[in-house]
């Protein structure tokens, strides 16, 4: 069987990661051969490229490419890094958690339209938080080697679900 729509592919890879600026690759993430990666191809979940990349492969095909930074995470802006208020980050009463709100932490965060998001804290003064809200991998040349462990055809529920389920992927 082939990777390609509606089915469910297992891969191991490596991920390493660079840029202008640091042109000497990096692992980023790294799967086992007892822990693949395990998705449905297909439905939107995964970058365009990668899936681009992987599509028509076989199990057992080893697979080597690159995803330049804007065909990625995009290219690192400015607008995503954003000074708010460190009331913003207090309990009514309580004082700021200086062991969450410390820089370097990525801190769960909802934007004024409800939607979830990651930030990055930047530094924190006694006004303000220096929040970045840049992908971490915004900005970086994404390097996946690997091979396709497995590929099979999703099931009913797996489609109208839009994930993985069983081994390696969703328990209800």
């Amino acid at each position: 069987m082939i990777v390609s729509d509606k089915t469910v592919v297992s891969v191991n890879y490596k991920l390493t990661v660079s840029n202008e600026q640091h042109p000497q690759e990096e692992l980023v993430e790294e799967t086992s051969e007892a822990r693949p990666f395990v998705f449905l191809f297909g439905t939107g979940g995964l970058l365009e490229e990668f899936e681009k990349n992987l599509n028509g492969l076989k199990i057992g095909e080893s697979f080597d490419f690159i995803i330049k930074s804007e065909n990625g995470y995009g290219v690192s802006s400015d607008e995503n890094i954003v000074q708010l208020p460190i009331n913003a980050f207090k309990a009514e009463g309580e004082e700021l958690d200086t062991e969450m709100i410390r820089a370097g932490n990525f801190i769960p965060m909802v934007d004024d339209q409800g939607h979830q998001l990651q930030g990055l804290v930047v530094s924190v003064s006694d006004d303000h938080v220096l929040m970045d809200f840049n992908h971490p991998l915004a900005g970086k040349d994404l390097h996946f080697q690997g091979n396709i462990k497995d590929v099979r055809q999703a099931s009913a529920e797996e489609l109208a679900h839009g994930h993985v389920h069983g081994e390696g992927g969703h328990h209800h």
